[in-house]
């Protein structure tokens, strides 16, 4: 900034000039009036009224004129930018006026309409998936029946002929139930729901067509594939004249019925206490339908190219268990099955991590929606 000059004439530096300064604040004035918004008004007021506006750098000259010539350039000045922050504040003013008006109109809200304030709910796949399971059964005849999950241990392990030595009793794979005092109390929380196929073989008369869902507990880490609490879904039919071939047509008509028609499945040989013989089943892949096997261009993570899908496992009733619930087995013989419920729910909807089934995310569960 220049000193002072007393030769300097302030009509003829053009900033301070009268008719400059009415100009700078008709053009501020008009540009206020003209905002629409308070976004435009935000923008008129940097141009107009900021620190690089007209009328700021006007007043910036001023300290550059005489003394004799600052009172009435300031008068002037000062003046004009009063005027502009006045109209700025009022058009301010008349414009969040007409917002707030607007927006009672655009965002009224009748408050006597029902609300919809609670998202809606959905049931968890692991109970739709075994009530489908259990579906299938029913419409071949059989009957849907439960048992406690706090099971004596005649019923999960003797009945079922585990042997005493047996490595399944063992603090390795079941939760021992304490009596109050400490010691033993012979309740286990069940391995299995097979204990429900004795307790149906004591209470009703034969011939027996059941299947038994519910939940099993088993001292398993919680990982991607396995989870100590998990369901199960197993089947028992006693009665005179049944064999092998009964069986593989209910665990036929079953894989159609859950994974689609024209699914072949297997049987492998196994062994289980309770049936003999006993067989691991699998069921074609439902995805590649064994296209993938050998073929390294095209894997399928579904069977891991292996073409077979392993379902649960079964065979003939042990004749042990049948003398145990009070079954004449020269006249009587049966099968069983066991297919687990979230396995199931694993290749039907494609979940890849059973810790997702139970760590009660309702994002998880929101997905499958009120699926019956």
């Amino acid at each position: 900034m220049s000193a002072p000059n007393n030769q300097y004439d302030p009509v003829e530096v053009t900033p301070l000039h009268p008719d400059e300064v009415a100009r700078m604040r008709h053009e501020a004035l008009a540009a206020i009036a003209a905002a629409s918004t308070l976004e435009e008004l935000k923008q008129v007021r940097l141009a107009h009224a900021g620190d690089r506006s007209p009328l700021a750098l006007a007043n910036r000259e001023i300290g550059a004129l005489p003394p004799s010539a600052r009172a009435d350039a300031g008068k002037r000045v000062g003046g004009a930018r009063r005027e502009v922050g006045e109209a700025l504040k009022q058009r301010q003013a008349e414009l969040e006026e007409e917002r707030d008006a607007r927006v009672l109109v655009e965002e009224a809200v009748d408050v006597t309409l029902p609300t919809g304030r609670l998202p809606q709910g959905g049931r968890h796949p692991v109970t739709t998936v075994a009530e489908r399971m259990a579906d299938i059964f029913v419409g071949m005849g059989f009957e849907v029946v439960e048992g406690p999950e706090v099971e004596a241990e005649w019923y999960n392990f003797d009945a079922l002929n585990f042997l005493p030595d047996h490595p399944a009793r063992t603090m390795q794979d079941t939760f021992f139930v304490e009596s109050p005092s400490g010691g033993e109390s012979g309740l286990v929380l069940r391995t299995h729901t097979s204990p429900v196929q004795v307790r149906a073989l004591l209470e009703r008369d034969l011939p027996v067509y059941v299947v038994a869902p519910g939940k099993t507990f088993r001292t398993d880490e919680l990982d991607a594939t396995h989870t100590p609490v998990f369901h199960q879904l197993e089947g028992l039919v006693v009665d005179e004249g049944i064999t092998m071939g009964h069986l593989k047509g209910a665990i036929d008509e079953f894989v159609h019925g859950m994974f689609g028609s024209g699914l072949a499945t297997r049987f492998r040989p196994s062994y289980f206490p309770f049936t003999e013989p006993s067989a691991e089943v699998d069921m074609e892949c439902f995805v590649c339908r064994g296209a993938s096997v050998g073929d390294p261009a095209n894997p399928c993570r579904t069977c891991s190219s292996e073409g077979w899908i392993e379902v649960g496992g079964c065979g003939v009733v042990n004749p042990r268990v049948l003398t145990a619930a009070g079954v004449d087995t020269d006249r009587y013989s049966g099968w069983a099955f066991g297919l687990g419920v979230e396995r199931t729910l694993m290749f039907a909807r494609g979940v890849e991590d059973m810790r997702d089934m139970v760590e009660g995310d309702v994002r998880f569960t929101s997905a499958f929606g009120m699926e019956i």
